[in-house]
């Protein structure tokens, strides 16, 4: 019989080396899409995985934005999540074509940045999500 405490330990290394690590999704030779170290992605994830990764991408994003604005730092927090829920949703590519909203924002016209956030199809598709956002952008206060 093992013991269950150390059962993991002695399991994990030898399971890592075999499935072998992978960032990006893949198909095994079964067929089935897999991540990480052979994580069938049918098998779904848990909460908590969910919400590890979450935190991880709003991390990322957070960077992208950050790099890619040198006048992030002028924008209140409230504006700062605006740019980092749009380019989470969007992609930092995604997010770059928002020019009009941009140079607003840049020269401070939070006005004109709300009014070009809600003139676009991502505003259509998102509803709520970008009617909120570009209150925020507009307020510069959390909704």
């Amino acid at each position: 019989m093992c013991d269950l405490k150390q059962f993991p330990e002695k399991v994990l290394p030898r399971i890592r080396r075999a499935e072998g690590f992978s960032k990006i999704p893949y198909q095994c030779p079964a067929g089935y899409l897999t991540i990480g170290y052979g994580h069938n992605l049918e098998h779904g994830i848990s909460a908590e995985a969910a919400e590890f990764i979450l935190r991880e991408d709003v991390s990322r994003v957070q960077g992208e934005v950050q790099n890619a604005f040198i006048w992030w730092t002028k924008l209140t927090e409230a504006r700062q999540f605006v740019l980092v829920d749009m380019c989470f949703n969007l992609g930092l590519s995604g997010l770059k074509k928002f020019t009009k909203m941009l140079t607003a924002l840049e020269a401070g016209d939070y006005e004109t940045a709300s009014a070009e956030m809600l003139n676009s199809r991502w505003a259509e598709q998102v509803g709520r999500r970008a009617r909120e956002n570009a209150a925020m952008m507009k307020s510069g206060e959390w909704i």
